[in-house]
Order: C-alpha cells, then structure tokens, then sequence
C-alpha cells in the first residue's frame, strides 16, 4: 500500500514538473492560465483557514489580496520615487527592495489588517459577519481606487506598473533561462515557484489542522458557546485565522504583483472575493484536497468556457455578450454541482460521521 502511494506521489510529481515545459511548446497563454490558477490556489487555501477551519463567513477576503500587491508594487517599482520627492533624493529609482524584504512586509501588512477586520466582527454571526467583511473588501478596493491625490499613493484607477520581477541571488524569474539546452520561458519559472509555494502552503495547513490551534478552530466552528465553555479563547482564536488567513492572501497579491508587472483596483472585485469563498465551498469546506479541487475547477473553468461562449455568441447574430454569457454558464455549472454534490465535490470523509448511527432492529 505504502509503495502504491509512494509510487502515486512520484508519477504526480513527475507530471507536475513536466507540465508546463509541455504548455509552453503551443505558446505562453496556457502557462499563464496554469500559474493564475495555482495563485488562486494559494488564495483559496488562505480563506479555507478562515471559513473551512474556524467557520468564520469572509466575503472581503480579496482585500487582502490587493494590500499585499500594492504594497509589493509600491516597494518593488518607481512608483514612490516619482511621487514623493523626499524619496526620490534618497532613492532616484525608486525603493527595489529585495522580495526577502518586500514578501514578509506584504504578508505582515495584510495579517495586520486581517486583524483590524477580525476585531470588530468578534461578536458577529451569519448574515452579519458577510456584511462587515463584504464592506471592508469593498473599502479596500475603493481606497486603492481614490487615493491618487491630494497625495498620489496608489496613482488610482490607472494602477502601478515596472513592478520588479522575483530574483534570487541575480536569478531572474521574468527572464527566459536556457538549461541543458532547452529554453525555459518566464512564465514557466514562475510555475515552479507558485507550484512550490501551494506545496508550502499545504504543508502548513495540515499541520495547522492537525495542531491544538487547528483544532481550537473547529472547535469553535461546531460549537463556539461549548468551546468557550472548555477553556478555548475565542477571541483570541478567530483574530488568529483571520490573521493567519490574511497573511496567505499577502503572499499571493505580492506573487501576483511580481508576476503581472502591473495592479490596478478592477483586479480586486467583489467578484474576485466571490469566486475565491466559492472554490472552497464547492470543492469541499474544510478539507484540503477538495479545497484545491473547487480552486483548479473555478480558475479554469473561465477560460475553457470562453471557447463555448464564442460560438453561443455567433450562434445569436452577437446579440449576447461573450463575458455575460461566460458567466452565466458558470453560474449553471456551479449550481448544478451543488445540486449534485451538496456537500462539494471532495467532502471530509469525517464530516458528518458522528451523525451515521447504525439502524437497530
């Protein structure tokens, strides 16, 4: 049996190595669709410690997302230099902090304000608790929005762009590398690297899950007056997976930031947040494989539906618009998985298990 999953692991490894080398052979689109879904993979991770682990309802969670990219680009580009003249004396070019720098200060400053989030919403439950947080995301996005005057922090709705790319050591990710003379495209690079940060992150969750932390949270997710009632700090508790929570999404905005070389405010939507709440619900809350599933299904299933809804579009004479259309084909989709499989597409085998009591006769 050990040698059947060691055999498992090593074939997926080897798939997952060789992916996107393939990809790259018909162009740098599918690779690029690979590394968007493997972010949002991280995303949906971060959120599951808020939602899946201590049961606590984010629908701002692409606040965070936005916080850790904006200040990556702030960091990380000219953008600071050009509008204050103070750092321009000291620093002509802009800050180009290295990411050992950049990468923590956008993970620290996105779990701080997971924090600010959590802590007026200790009280709250249910419809309550969605409102606050959708109203913080929203917010965040309109600050980013407005806040190019009086002082031009974030150059508002015309965004940040020559945002540095990750190097390590001089090893730059937005360069083609050539290795034993096969050429490595950039977009190829940054698949290793979000591809080792999920297998990060995913490390990390288990052991959250699997730790007295872990399962304070589920705790209180079943029963927060009965986890109060054994001696669980539950407030301290629910500021924690927010941080916690938040702190992925940091990291994420920063990789996304490096990667696109530009942000603007409409990549952090309502509808962003949306999708991310909706990759862990429908692939299964709480439970790690089915929360990479629901990710991998809703990141691309946009892009595979934009070959259906082209020809639908030619079908009408044009009179349907091929992103609505687009999106009304995920909507059916996703309520026809829910119909389907209520509890998601790769439930916890332990959910519910204490309710399956044998029929006696």
């Amino acid at each position: 049996m050990k040698l059947n999953k060691l055999a498992t692991f090593l074939i997926a490894g080897i798939a997952l190595l060789v992916l996107p080398l393939l990809l790259q052979q018909g162009g740098n689109a599918w690779v690029r669709i690979v590394d968007m879904t493997l972010l949002y993979v991280l995303l949906a991770l971060g959120l599951n410690i808020v939602v899946g682990y201590a049961g606590l309802l984010d629908l701002g969670y692409v606040a965070f997302f936005a916080l850790g990219a904006y200040l990556f680009a702030l960091l990380g580009s000219p953008h600071l230099a050009e509008a204050f003249p103070a750092i321009a004396a000291a620093f002509p070019e802009g800050l180009h902090l290295p990411i050992w720098a950049a990468i923590p200060a956008a993970a620290a400053l996105a779990g701080l304000f997971g924090v600010i989030l959590g802590a007026p919403t200790l009280k709250l439950r249910g419809d309550y608790l969605a409102i606050v947080t959708l109203g913080f995301g929203e917010i965040i996005r309109v600050f980013l929005n407005n806040l190019d005057r009086p002082v031009n922090l974030t150059n508002g709705p015309k965004g940040i762009n020559q945002i540095d790319s990750i190097k390590f050591f001089g090893f730059d990710l937005g360069k083609s590398h050539e290795f034993f003379g096969f050429t490595v495209n950039s977009v190829s690079m940054y698949y290793y690297l979000f591809l080792a940060l999920v297998i990060v992150s995913v490390i990390i969750c288990h052991r959250l899950q699997t730790s007295r932390i872990g399962r304070a949270w589920m705790a209180i997710r079943e029963d927060e007056i009965a986890a109060k009632a054994m001696g669980i700090n539950t407030r301290n508790m629910k500021l924690l997976a927010f941080g916690m929570g938040a702190t992925f999404g940091g990291v994420s905005g920063a990789m996304f930031a490096a990667f696109q070389g530009f942000v603007s405010p409409e990549s952090f939507s309502l509808m962003e947040s949306i999708m991310i709440v909706a990759m862990v619900v429908l692939g299964g809350i709480g439970y790690l494989p089915g929360v990479i599933l629901g990710a991998l299904l809703l990141a691309s299933l946009p892009e595979v539906l934009r070959h259906v809804a082209g020809p639908l579009q030619a079908m009408t004479d044009g009179r349907l618009d091929s992103a609505i259309l687009r999106q009304l084909l995920i909507a059916l989709a996703m309520i026809v998985i829910m119909l389907m499989r209520p509890r998601g597409l790769w439930p916890s085998p332990e959910h519910g298990k204490s309710l399956a009591k044998p029929v006696k006769n």
